[in-house]
């Protein structure tokens, strides 16, 4: 497993029931990411939060190097890794950055 991305051992731990089924727990995994994302305040007082920021959004991008399953003909989308925005499958390009979001502190005005 050590050499698996963290989003593909977090999705084969939640798909342990049906091991071969695990590329349909991506998603989850990258909802559990997103949550983890924002640090609680043992977390901050530990440590550096950009550099977490950081390193859950590399996580993220990683999703889009792995295969997903073939969608189902009567397949109704998504949702954001929140789950608050619902998503159609057309919603959601293929450019690995569609998910990063940036701070406020780290936007640039073009």
């Amino acid at each position: 497993m050590e050499n698996h991305t963290l989003i593909e051992r977090l999705a084969r731990h939640l798909a342990a029931a049906a091991p071969g089924e695990w590329q349909a727990r991506i998603e989850d995994a990258a909802s559990i990411l997103a949550i983890l994302k924002e640090p609680d305040a043992a977390m901050r007082e530990a440590g550096d939060v950009g550099m977490w920021g950081a390193m859950i959004d590399a996580a993220l991008r990683e999703r889009w190097a792995i295969a997903q399953p073939a969608a189902e003909p009567n397949e109704v989308g998504g949702s954001d890794e929140e789950g608050e925005i619902r998503l159609t499958s057309d919603a959601v390009g293929h450019d690995r950055a569609d998910w990063v979001h940036l701070h406020h502190g780290q936007e640039k005005d073009i």
